[in-house]
């Protein structure tokens, strides 16, 4: 039943699609290598591009070339391309939506690395992720179809990790606390438009009744124009911009340790 696909079974499906985890250093002098010294490319790693003294200009131009080569990939997924029995195990979830959202979270990802995010922990612990990961990964979903307040809890995230707040601090406000309803939101989102209008409708005619691959055209439909989102949104944050002063929007240190029961509980921070 289409209507009880959720958006954390579509994330664990693509992070389980072969080639789509990425390693942050790997990736990152890989894009640095011909472009930028060694001792530039090693200040990259350790802290971010941006502040590594790497120019706006080529990142945003190493993002383009992300974005478009996911692009390419997508436009060739088939239903047998790199997809271990099982893989699509949810039936609500056919392996070809499972594979496109995969190369959505690759570029999601690069796109994070370069823009000053540190390493993303994308590993398996059994059979789940982990759940701060998750609730990340629904964030830049919802600032990918521009769900409201997405934007706002990603820059509130870069703005924890640059200045300094503890990563308890921040897993709590991912998981339980500030940013979390913001989670609980997209995924309602998700639930409710993704589900029943685009699986159900924009899919299900996009896909041939034979040979399952989806259609060149939903390429260029979705998978630039989300990945543009997210990239507008990771180039105005403090990890990307040392210039940057933020958004009144943007969470302080203080909001973060607001994370009581009664806070939690509230009609004012329920979705």
């Amino acid at each position: 039943m289409w209507d009880k696909v959720d958006i954390k079974d579509v994330i664990i499906m693509g992070l389980k699609v072969p080639g789509i985890r990425i390693d942050r250093e790997q990736f990152l002098r890989k894009e640095f290598q011909t472009k930028c010294t060694q001792e530039v490319i090693d200040r990259a790693v350790e802290s971010t591009p941006l502040r590594a003294g790497i120019s706006q200009q080529l990142v945003d131009e190493i993002a383009d070339e992300v974005i478009k080569y996911g692009r390419a990939c997508v436009s060739g997924i088939s239903t047998a391309l790199g997809m271990p029995g099982g893989v699509a195990m949810a039936a609500t979830i056919p392996a070809d939506i499972a594979q496109y959202y995969g190369y959505l979270l690759r570029a999601t990802q690069k796109l994070m690395y370069l823009y000053g995010f540190p390493q993303i922990d994308v590993e398996e612990k059994g059979q789940t992720f982990d759940s701060e990961t998750m609730n990340l990964m629904i964030v830049c979903m919802g600032v990918m179809y521009g769900v409201a307040g997405a934007s706002n809890a990603l820059r509130s995230v870069a703005k924890a990790l640059g200045t300094g707040v503890e990563k308890q601090l921040l897993r709590r406000a991912l998981t339980k606390g500030t940013i979390y309803p913001i989670v609980k939101s997209v995924s309602k989102w998700f639930g409710i438009k993704m589900t029943k209008e685009v699986f159900a409708g924009f899919f299900k005619k996009t896909i041939p009744v034979v040979g399952g691959v989806l259609g060149g055209g939903i390429t260029f439909i979705t998978f630039k124009p989300c990945c543009d989102k997210l990239k507008a949104s990771l180039q105005k944050t403090i990890l990307s911009d040392p210039n940057y002063l933020g958004d009144e929007s943007d969470l302080t240190f203080a909001e973060y340790t607001e994370l009581s029961d009664e806070t939690l509980c509230s009609p004012a921070t329920m979705v």
